[in-house]
Formats: structure tokens, C-alpha cells, sequence
């Protein structure tokens, strides 16, 4: 069980956006500079912080989860709030929404034709929301990072930059120690992924009394083939403000700073976890009065930024009354209480099936079609679904149900094709067996099949699986398969 004194965790979350917003605002103006800098403080006029989509897309996020509920939220609410609310269009962002608008689902509208971005920036840039809402649970967190981060970086280096800061900011809730908290981050990606190898070799620097100027070159050497505004050279320059500024809340945010390359990003996410670390109490007076409560937004579409909290305060408590629901959705023990026992949890009840290793045992060629009750259907293609005249794809559907089933279903599916496409099989029977246990998915099956386009494609083009199950729905179910000519 959780137990987190409530005033604390107030002064955390409330401390984790002042810094946010102090970062935001030193590192904006040096965005993008490739050299090593000097950068003493702030440059910006007193009194006014600046708007940063670091954390104007959590504000979007916080809205979805407030007006969906937890109970009903997912990765394709996500990217229907992108469409409807983000109103950059710049790299990972861009192609994502077009994406999106084919009708490609996450992670794929991360994935497809995204190359060069899915590795890049955009998506740990605001984890501290998910660390929010599931203080001292990081396999919580990490949950629903994945599912933001997957929507514009698919099942990459960006999206596992989103699961390091998300378990290393909602363990800061009751650690304190940095290495401990990086560790912990770094525990739940893969070893080998250019993150974690990135950061290891910031941490060697820093064991070997490196000097940080060299350190940083060591880290912009490693990460030439990937260039720069990307995720692993980036969470190198966090590191090494989080490492060689040991626990300083400036020294920390202006080594980072000083890096250079996405200054705003790696200044506001030191910000925010040393918020969260130490609380209020943690951030310099001066730099706190500097940029005060105040939130300012720029990449949030016009209409909706009524809905977006307009202060530092007005968030941490729409963020923190959030908290229980997460938590009771998630099977977590949880209890805000006032005095200061506290407990750390890595792990989600096996019910869920949504934790980080299993999203990233996804083929990245997925999406999951869950408007549907009691059904779950995930689409998985064997490649791209990018397709040419009289090519032919494998597809897999595997159905999941979240509750308990007695006996056996049977579901019938029967493909309905544009004119022209062929498949083996346009009609078939599926089983949906129940286990013999009541742990996990209570009823699973799959089907696999081979679609083959026509002569003649276009654009765009659905294949649909009508799938009837006469025991609990009264209608078909139409699930598309997308297909982008």
C-alpha cells in the first residue's frame, strides 16, 4: 500500500510546475544552439514566464483524462485530443496528426513514415503529468506515458525517453537520491536502446570526475548518427545536470543549459524533478518570484484553452484530484494521509494488461480498436501498411474481453473488401475460450489472414472485419483495417 502525506505531495506537484515553468522560460531563448554555452540565469524580462508546448500538451492530457474519465482512457482518446486541440504541426507532431487522419491509429501514427522524429523529443518532454497522477507508482505511470508517447513516436527511442523520466519523476515523490531515481528509470527500458547507453555514459563521466564540458562532447559524439533534437543526446544533457549539479537547482538546470540543442526540454525536466524531489523549499526565491504562478500556452487550438488551467496552483490540485481514480482503476492500494509513511510500488495488478513491457512487445504495426464493450481488438499487421498494386499483407486480430466468460463464444467475422481485393478466407468462426484461472485478460483468441490489393488502389483504403457475437451484442461490429496506398 501507498501512503503519502497530502501536504507534502501538494508541495511536490505544486513545486514540479514552478520548475517546470523556470526551465521553460531560462532555457527558450538558447533552443537550438549546437555550441557549449555560458548561460548565467535568466534573459527574459521579469515577471513573464513563457509558453512552452512541454507542458501546454499535458494541459491537454490533464482535460482528457478529467473529461473521459480513467476508466475510459486510452491512447486513440489521445490522439483524437491531438487532432481536436494540438495546433503544432512541426516534425513528430505534423505527422502524427496526418497520420491520425488516414485513419492509422497508435502506435502506427507514430510509426509510419516518421523515420527521422519517432526517435526525437517530443514526448518526454511531458511525463511529469502521468508521474502526477500516480505519485510512488511508476509502473502506473508509465502506463499512460506509453500510451501518449506511442501516438507521434510509435514504439521507439522516443517513446522509451517518456517511460525513463515518467518512473524516475513519480518515484521522486518519496526518493530522493538521483542516482537512485535514474536507475529506476533506466531499469524499465531496454538495456541496449541508445537512452539508456547514452546515460550510462554520462554516469561513467561523472564516476571518473569527467569534467561536464567534456562529458557533454563525449555525449554529442555518440549521438551523431542520430543528430540533434533527438531524445538519447537530449536525456544525455539531462543527466549531466542532474549528476555534476548534485541536487543545486541552478547549478543542475544551466549545466543543462549550457549543452545546448533542446534547451528549453532539458532545462524544464530537471526543473520539474528537482521540484518534485525537494518541493517548493527546493527552488531559489529569487527564480520562484522571477517567473511567479502564472501559466502561459501557445500550441493549444484556440477554443479548447479555456479548458487548460491558468495557474502553477489551479493544476496541482486538478492534477492531484486525480490521483485516486488512477489509482483504484490501476488496483493500487492508496491512502493520502498527514504524516509522512510513505511506500514505493514497481508494479501494476496482472489485470492490466497496459503496463510498459507489454506495450513494448507490440508489433509497432498496431493499433487497438476499443469503442466497442466488452471487446478489445487489436489489429497487427506483418509490415508497413503501406501497400501496392497486388501486394498482399498478413493481418492477426486478437480479441480480449476484461471480464469474466463461463463458456466458450463464438464470434463469426466476415471481411468486407474494396472491389478488386481478394482473401483467402472472406468468412470464418472465431473461439473465445475462457482460462481456468481469474487472473489477467479473461477471454482471449486471434485469427490471422492474408489480404491482397486490386490493380487498382488509392489513397486510403478500409478493409472491414464484421465481427457478430449474438451471447452479448446485438449488432455488428465493424472494425477498419487500413491499408495507405
Amino acid at each position: 500500500m501507498i501512503k503519502l502525506n497530502k501536504a507534502e505531495y501538494l508541495d511536490k506537484l505544486h513545486a514540479c510546475w514552478i520548475g517546470k515553468n523556470i526551465g521553460g522560460t531560462i532555457g527558450a531563448p538558447f533552443e537550438g544552439r549546437r555550441e557549449l554555452m555560458d548561460v548565467q540565469g535568466f534573459t527574459t524580462p521579469e515577471g513573464e514566464v513563457l509558453p512552452n508546448d512541454d507542458l501546454d500538451l499535458q494541459l491537454v492530457w490533464l482535460t482528457a483524462l478529467e473529461q473521459y474519465g480513467v476508466k475510459n482512457f486510452s491512447a486513440n482518446v489521445l490522439a483524437e485530443y491531438w487532432l481536436e486541440r494540438i495546433a503544432p504541426n512541426w516534425n513528430e507532431y505534423g505527422i502524427c496528426k496526418s497520420n491520425l487522419r488516414l485513419g492509422l491509429l497508435p502506435p502506427m501514427s507514430g510509426e509510419v513514415d516518421n523515420d527521422k522524429w519517432k526517435t526525437s523529443n517530443g514526448a518526454w518532454i511531458r511525463s511529469e503529468v502521468w508521474a502526477g497522477v500516480a505519485p510512488a507508482a511508476p509502473d502506473v505511470a508509465i502506463k499512460y506515458a506509453v500510451m501518449d508517447a506511442m501516438v507521434d513516436h510509435g514504439l521507439n527511442e522516443g517513446t522509451y525517453a517518456e517511460i525513463f523520466t515518467a518512473a524516475m519523476q513519480s518515484a521522486a515523490y518519496v526518493l530522493s537520491d538521483i542516482r537512485e531515481l535514474i536507475e529506476i528509470g533506466l531499469k524499465k527500458i531496454p538495456e541496449d536502446c541508445m537512452i539508456t547507453r547514452t546515460i550510462r555514459l554520462v554516469m561513467d563521466c561523472y564516476d571518473r570526475g569527467v569534467d561536464y564540458r567534456e562529458a557533454r562532447e563525449r555525449v554529442v559524439e555518440f549521438n551523431k548518427p542520430l543528430g540533434w533534437f533527438q531524445a538519447p543526446g537530449n536525456l544525455g544533457f539531462v543527466a549531466i545536470g542532474l549528476l555534476y549539479g548534485e541536487g543545486d537547482f541552478k547549478k543542475s538546470m544551466l549545466y543543462a543549459v549550457n549543452c545546448g540543442d533542446d534547451t528549453d526540454c532539458t532545462a524544464a525536466t530537471i526543473g520539474a524533478t528537482l521540484g518534485i524531489i525537494g518541493g517548493t523549499k527546493a527552488i531559489p526565491e529569487d527564480w520562484k518570484s522571477f517567473v511567479g504562478d502564472r501559466i502561459a500556452t501557445i500550441s493549444i487550438n484556440g477554443i479548447y484553452s479555456w479548458t487548460a488551467p491558468k495557474t502553477c496552483s489551479e493544476l496541482t490540485q486538478r492534477v492531484a484530484n486525480l490521483v485516486l481514480p488512477v489509482m483504484r482503476e490501476n488496483n493500487i492500494w492508496f491512502e493520502f494521509t498527514e504524516d509522512g509513511n510513505a511506500a514505493l510500488t514497481n508494479s501494476v495488478d496482472e489485470n492490466n494488461n497496459l503496463t510498459a513491457k507489454n506495450f513494448l512487445d507490440y508489433s509497432p504495426y498496431s493499433y487497438d480498436v476499443n469503442v466497442y464493450r466488452p471487446f478489445n481488438i487489436k489489429v497487427e499487421f506483418d509490415d508497413t501498411p503501406r501497400i501496392k498494386p497486388l501486394d498482399s499483407r498478413k493481418v492477426k486480430l486478437t480479441f480480449s474481453v476484461g471480464h469474466y466468460i463461463y463458456e466458450q463464444r463464438k464470434l463469426r467475422m466476415k471481411l468486407i473488401l474494396p472491389e478488386g481485393w481478394s482473401s483467402g478466407s472472406y468468412e470464418r468462426t472465431v473461439a473465445l475460450d475462457y482460462p481456468q484461472h481469474m487472473h489477467g485478460i479473461y477471454g482471449i483468441s486471434s485469427t490471422e489472414f492474408t489480404v491482397t490489393a486490386g490493380e487498382n488502389i488509392n489513397c486510403v483504403n478500409y478493409v472491414y472485419a464484421e465481427i457478430t457475437d449474438y451471447t452479448t451484442i446485438p449488432y455488428p461490429i465493424m472494425v477498419p483495417i487500413v491499408f495507405i496506398g
